[in-house]
């Protein structure tokens, strides 16, 4: 992998830095498992859910988009579903891996600079990403967002072994 775990033995600055340290680590895991799987395997699931990894890599993206952009900044982002064709994530097939891998890494770096202009504590925007809900602290959002990565890191993992492509941290 491209980058070292953020090991808890390690001193950081505050919680910020915790939670930046550790949804960088997990992106760059998937960042890296998705370009070093051949590309017969990006768009064909091993799995009977029947993802594939161009699809999960597309999901994550849009889910930082929907839960900092959307929700917590309260924009609109056109379609914050756009990861989604009915109740499926979707890949259409002019998309890229260069340009999906890109696109994650944007929203990344968006998050990221998200994160450290606010505090932790900062209630979101309000707006239709909270379904009419008091909308979630920045806390509360970033939790959810490393679950989801953590989640999803570890199916891809799964995916990465079956294909013959790197596993493990």
């Amino acid at each position: 992998m491209t980058m070292p775990f953020p090991s808890p033995m390690l001193p950081a600055a505050g919680h910020t830095e915790v939670f930046l340290r550790y949804l960088d680590y997990f992106r760059e895991t998937v960042l890296a498992k998705i370009a070093a799987l051949p590309d017969e395997k990006l768009r064909r699931s091993g799995l009977p859910s029947g993802w594939t990894p161009l699809e999960l890599l597309k999901h994550l993206r849009y889910v930082e988009l929907r839960w900092i952009e959307w929700g917590f900044q309260g924009r609109d982002v056109g379609d914050p579903w756009g990861d989604r064709r009915g109740d499926r994530w979707y890949v259409a097939p002019g998309e890229t891996r260069d340009a999906l891998l890109a696109a994650l890494r944007a929203q990344g770096a968006h998050t990221t600079a998200v994160v450290s202009g606010n505090d932790l504590s900062t209630v979101g925007a309000p707006g239709p990403r909270w379904d009419g809900e008091q909308p979630a602290t920045l806390e509360r959002v970033l939790f959810h967002l490393l679950q989801e990565y953590a989640r999803h890191v570890g199916h891809l993992d799964i995916v990465a072994e079956l294909a013959g492509g790197p596993v493990g941290e």
